[in-house]
């Protein structure tokens, strides 16, 4: 339910950030401002102020910031309309009057709650019910205690069950439907209980209420291992995040939290001691939830399983959540030995273990440097070409500005300690087609670029445009005009190419073009044929493939003029951080990565 902006800055107005932050915290004036230790961290020298004039808290060593309603929230763990009901009534202002409609919600929200709620304790008993050992047993052999399982309030569903018929007398049909926690059989026209013979894990909003579960399945057999409530008018997925209704509580001693696959991995570190602990609800990771992780925690840490589906899960995590980090909010990886999960570990090395292994923990850009490294083979200067333009492509990526520049610095001079015997000009000394062209390097080509290892990418490439301008003058004629808006970067090859486009113009030189080439006197001639690179390629070639071809060296040449430009700048940056250089960059980049 949204708050008319009047109402709540009228709250604002009779309520002074200091007079709610002082319930709480024991605050000291200094100048306009007042200072206290922390809510959210132990501290012994205070670094928590308060600005009744600028409505505002800030704490310093957590980064923590907000009015009087964040603070309720997150000192509270209270959802926004509580907050405002709460200090409301401090305000001495009556309770705002929502909608019809509001009121209706209101109302569907405490039903969907109480069912919610019925069924959680209903399975919970049923857990310690004789007849159930089975389930009860399993979590005991997966390392559980008897106050662990109370402490999530973990249940089993057994078929056969009498819940729907008993609930069913105190809720209509429609309203428990709304929960998801059954659904109807077409052929029967019965409803049948989704969790059916699983443990079943509550699934919590940030205020403690249960509004979803996941199931796992007990025995072995062809159903899903763990399945999760469908998305309800109160539950959505992407928002949720399991257990952080707990693992928050630990913000004051810790701006970490651990990150994990599954609820059986919080529930087993949890109960091992690390209270810091949460999970993704059933999705892979979204922006939306790490937004609402960093909310309390400044420093995640993903910690996947250690199989193949666990770490391709935790690089597709970097990659779609590295451009948010930023100088407050950060992301780390830890690599969980291969063929293990947290639950496996913490059973085997304990608490100390596991806090060990974190200590190992890689910053999101150097997860993502070594997983792309690890991916190719650095003696091949192929793979090396193609990594360096990945890794500084990760770098362009990241929003805060401020940021990416020293990422990319970084990455820029681990390129240069990976490549001790190559400047960055020569780094692009490597002929390469685009993908998306069929063109495979072959063997003699690379003997033939050895011998020419003297000459830049541009260079080659220029060669290359006038091979084919010489050599196949039909389908050079009608891309006359893409070829005359090129600029040539060296001076001959600039005039030669305008002396070709010019010739073929007159219908009555192509063929003399053409004789140029076979022409061994002419020195000019005979270096375009020996440097071009393209020679062997363009054999037994079809016009389309030669148009491609051309094509594919031109837009290389564009880029290759952009990336010139590119590295002086980065080389500019690495020595001095020029705001106009890095601007000037930025537009370069931007320009390349359309093109």
């Amino acid at each position: 339910m949204k708050y008319p902006k009047e109402y709540l800055n009228e709250i604002k107005l009779r309520l002074k950030v200091s007079q709610v932050v002082g319930k709480s915290v024991q605050l000291k004036k200094r100048g306009k401002e007042f200072i206290g230790l922390s809510p959210f961290k132990n501290e012994k020298t205070p670094s928590f102020t308060v600005n009744d004039e600028k409505e505002f808290y800030h704490c310093f060593s957590t980064g923590e910031h907000g009015n009087i309603f964040d603070f309720l929230m997150k000192t509270k763990s209270l959802g926004f309309g509580e907050a405002v009901k709460i200090l409301a009534a401090e305000a001495g202002m009556q309770p705002y009057r929502f909608s019809q409609f509001d009121k209706k919600k209101d109302l569907r929200f405490e039903t969907y709650k109480k069912i919610i709620m019925e069924y959680s304790n209903y399975f919970n008993k049923q857990l310690f019910v004789s007849t159930n050992k089975e389930a009860l047993n399993y979590l005991y052999n997966r390392g559980l205690s008897k106050s662990s399982i109370e402490e999530f309030k973990l249940g089993f569903v057994p078929r056969g069950n009498k819940f729907y018929d008993e609930i069913s007398k105190k809720f209509s049909e429609e309203e428990i439907s709304l929960t998801g926690l059954y659904y109807k059989n077409d052929k029967t026209g019965e409803y049948v209980d989704r969790f059916n013979s699983r443990v079943i894990f509550p699934v919590n909003n940030l205020a403690g209420d249960t509004i979803a579960f996941g199931g796992r399945i007990i025995r072995d057999n062809n159903l899903a291992k763990y399945i999760n409530s469908p998305e309800t008018e109160f539950y959505k997925k992407g928002n949720m995040i399991f257990n952080l209704d707990k693992a928050k509580n630990s913000r004051a001693e810790t701006d970490e939290v651990l990150i994990v696959e599954g609820y059986m991995d919080v529930v087993s570190v949890y109960s091992s001691g690390v209270k810091n602990v949460i999970a993704n609800s059933g999705t892979a990771l979204t922006e939306r939830q790490i937004n609402l992780i960093w909310k309390f925690f400044s420093n995640p840490i993903i910690c996947l399983d250690g199989d193949e589906s666990g770490q391709k899960a935790a690089y597709r995590i970097a990659q779609r959540l590295f451009p948010l980090i930023n100088e407050k909010q950060k992301i780390y990886f830890s690599i969980m030995p291969d063929g293990q999960d947290p639950d496996d570990y913490i059973k085997q090395n304990g608490k100390k273990g596991l806090i060990n292994l974190l200590k190992d923990k890689e910053v999101v850009q150097d997860y993502l440097w070594n997983y792309h490294l690890s991916k190719i083979d650095q003696s091949n200067p192929y793979e090396i070409s193609n990594f360096e333009k990945e890794i500084k492509k990760l770098a362009y990526s990241i929003n805060d500005e401020i940021l990416k520049k020293y990422v990319l610095e970084d990455f820029l001079e681990k390129i240069r300690k990976l490549t001790p015997n190559q400047t960055s000009k020569q780094n692009f000394n490597f002929f390469q087609f685009k993908k998306k062209r069929d063109f495979k390097i072959l063997k003699e080509t690379k003997i033939l670029h050895q011998k020419r290892k003297n000459l830049s990418k541009i260079q080659i490439i220029e060669f290359s445009i006038l091979y084919i301008i010489m050599n196949y003058t039909q389908i050079t004629s009608k891309k006359i005009e893409q070829l005359s808006s090129l600029k040539f970067l060296t001076e001959n090859n600039e005039k030669l190419k305008n002396i070709f486009i010019n010739d073929l113009n007159d219908e009555s030189k192509k063929e003399e073009i053409k004789l140029k080439l076979n022409s061994e006197k002419d020195k000019i001639v005979e270096e375009i044929k020996e440097n071009s690179n393209i020679e062997i390629i363009t054999q037994n070639k079809s016009d389309q493939e030669i148009s491609d071809l051309l094509e594919d060296l031109m837009q290389d040449h564009r880029d290759q003029s952009n990336l010139k430009r590119i590295e002086s700048l980065e080389e500019k940056l690495i020595n001095n951080l020029d705001e106009n250089s890095y601007s000037e960059l930025i537009k370069l980049k931007s320009q390349l990565n359309r093109e």
